[in-house]
């Protein structure tokens, strides 16, 4: 961990803060919520020992890098703003993309928005979703799980910040990271997070270290960023109109786990199976779905990700 270099990077108005490791082709690593660039602790010390150069940024809103006040500041074309400034700043034309949960979600804009720069992309636990015209997202998770769903419950400045202060931040960490129902996440209002199930104890691929590790950071940075991206949801929607109906054009490999709450989102499974995911995504390649896997697959089965990412990527 000691040889992975940290430095940070003026880019699109905010300082990003940067973990890499390695020379040759560069991989960029797009993390979830609510984690960090050092959910790819393990890929960035792998596929640098492949000979790639393994890019692993903390995101708008997370950790080291900036955390600006407006929550209209987290949209889509934000973050891939970051990156694109990224990539010119350290002189990279092209990368092998990675993304997992809201990084997949980010790369899938940073696909529709800059194709030309991406060689290959392998993305984890969100499959694209298309744009929907005729409804705003939050409504169509309202509609499908009511109120206390999570997605939902972010929504409301402050509120989700105001529950998550009332426990202790690592053991926050340990519910979300340690989740492994794939039913849909819910919040109700009366319980908040302190509702959620405590781990009894940790599984041999997280430590009390790496908890602390988050734990720290978000204690710094606090949540309000995080939490941004699920309120820039509808006004996504609303900014993506002119790419409706726009397809995925690079090469992809989607893993997902099968027991991750996304993939159990009622029609998420036909979507990915039965051809509406190939369909707007032509260059689907390869899907793979992990056994016994949660949601927090890069940690879970670190090794079997970096080799199921370097499988697909040396093709290139």
């Amino acid at each position: 961990m000691e040889k992975i270099e940290h430095t940070s990077v003026a880019t699109n108005g905010i300082n990003m803060h940067v973990a890499s490791l390695g020379t040759g082709p560069v991989v960029l690593l797009l993390h979830g919520f609510p984690e960090l660039w050092y959910s790819w602790r393990h890929q960035l010390l792998y596929l640098s020992s492949q000979g790639y150069h393994a890019i692993a940024p903390d995101l708008r809103g997370y950790g080291d890098t900036d955390a600006p006040a407006s929550v209209t500041s987290y949209t889509a074309l934000h973050i891939v703003g970051d990156l694109i400034g990224l990539l010119d700043k350290l002189g990279i034309e092209r990368v092998f993309l990675v993304g997992h949960d809201w990084g997949a979600i980010i790369a899938w804009y940073f696909c529709l928005f800059r194709p030309d720069r991406v060689k290959a992309l392998v993305n984890m636990s969100v499959p694209f979703l298309p744009r929907n015209p005729a409804m705003r997202p939050v409504d169509g998770f309202r509609a499908m799980f009511g109120d206390d769903y999570y997605i939902c419950r972010f929504q409301e400045l402050g509120v989700p910040e105001e529950d998550f202060a009332q426990i202790d931040t690592a053991r926050l960490m340990r519910k979300f990271l340690l989740l492994r129902s794939p039913k849909p996440l819910r919040i109700p209002k009366e319980t908040g997070v302190r509702g959620l199930r405590d781990p009894a104890t940790l599984p041999s691929w997280l430590s009390d270290d790496d908890i602390n590790y988050y734990a720290a950071k978000f204690n710094q940075k606090g949540f309000t960023g995080a939490l941004n991206y699920y309120r820039c949801w509808d006004l996504n929607w609303e900014l993506l109109a002119p790419w409706t109906g726009v397809q995925i054009k690079v090469p992809v490999k989607f893993v997902v786990g099968d027991l991750d709450l996304v993939y159990h989102i009622p029609g998420i499974k036909e979507y990915i199976h039965n051809g509406g995911f190939k369909k707007d995504v032509p260059f689907l390649q390869e899907v793979v779905v992990m056994e016994g896997v949660a949601h927090f697959l890069n940690q879970e089965r670190a090794e079997e990700v970096g080799a199921h990412i370097y499988d697909f990527i040396k093709k290139f």
